[in-house]
């Protein structure tokens, strides 16, 4: 069997000074060397973009955004990069992480070892390193067809030690083939953050994509000590939005007349039995009619189209 070619690291920075150094080391010291490091900044106002260009190598190619673009048009820049740089995977990875020396070679391993197309390893908290962040996941249709992590919260006693196929993993940490990219397009960079993995997850399995969960290979995550919490109002915001969008854009209006009403009462739900404040609740509210909104206007499908159209776009600019 060949060596797997050269991979692709897209990680997207926002002031991300408290984490990039540690993150930094880790990737610099990847025992599979043939890979490029795309770090795709929003414009951030630490000092992280100083931090990163202080690691002389020239595996690293710095992407600087003149304002913040959002999480899933960030992945976006990489991945495009990436296959403009002839890469043959994408890793699309948080850099708030920490992680071995193998982890590159072992996911791209476990990619041809289970002959799939996207792989994915098993995340643990960073300051509980045995407790469980994510260990698989699928789609729930009673819950409007979100992604629950499999094993969230649990102690990591070795219960999700199996590999297998599944449907959902977050881009906390995915190695992606590129040939998916050209068959199912990029991240739809209308979501900014949150539900954008959801989303890609879900046409990637339409489109018959295999991904796979090993959980031999591990990361810890220091979960959300970017983004302030999914309890901030703006979280809050961006979740009830893009859970309304992802519902309309994937499953179309028919089934919504199901899922949106039973949406409506699990906010209101959420409010009487104080899971959420009335503060919260208000910007919940004005989350879920803005994703209406943005339905209602329409939407571009550039995202959902073949790559290759869209890099060589990019090639001609």
């Amino acid at each position: 069997m060949s060596k797997p070619g050269k991979v692709g690291v897209a990680t997207v920075t926002y002031n991300s000074g408290r984490v990039i150094d540690a993150f930094m080391d880790c990737i610099l010291k990847q025992d599979y060397e043939d890979f490029v490091l795309f770090v795709i900044d929003n414009c951030s106002s630490d000092a992280t973009l100083r931090q990163v260009k202080r690691y002389q190598d020239p595996r690293i190619v710095v992407i600087a955004n003149q304002n913040n673009v959002g999480v899933a048009e960030g992945n976006n820049q990489g991945i495009r990069a990436a296959l403009l740089a002839n890469c043959e995977y994408v890793l699309l990875i948080n850099n708030d992480t920490e992680f071995e020396a193998d982890l590159i070679s072992n996911l791209c391993q476990g990619c041809r070892r289970y002959q799939c197309d996207m792989i994915v390893p098993k995340i643990l908290y960073y300051d509980q390193p045995n407790i469980i962040w994510y260990a698989g996941g699928g789609f729930s249709r009673l819950r409007g067809y979100s992604s629950p992590h499999w094993g969230m919260g649990c102690r990591d006693t070795g219960q999700f030690d199996m590999p297998c196929q599944i449907s959902y993993a977050p881009t906390c940490c995915m190695l992606v083939h590129r040939e998916v990219f050209r068959h199912v397009g990029l991240m739809d960079a209308r979501y900014f953050v949150y539900f954008d993995d959801t989303d890609f997850c879900f046409r990637a399995r339409k489109n018959g994509q295999k991904l796979y969960y090993m959980p031999t290979v591990q990361l810890l995550h220091k979960v959300s000590s970017l983004t302030g919490g999914t309890e901030s109002s703006l979280a809050v915001w961006y979740q009830t939005r893009n859970h309304v969008y992802y519902l309309v854009k994937n499953l179309g209006w028919l089934h919504c007349l199901y899922y949106l009403p039973l949406y409506q009462l699990k906010i209101s739900a959420k409010l009487l039995t104080g899971w959420l404040s009335v503060g919260d609740f208000r910007v919940s509210e004005a989350g879920f009619w803005e994703g209406i909104r943005m339905c209602v206007w329409g939407r571009s499908d550039d995202c959902d189209r073949p790559i290759s159209r869209t890099v060589v776009a990019a090639k001609g600019k």
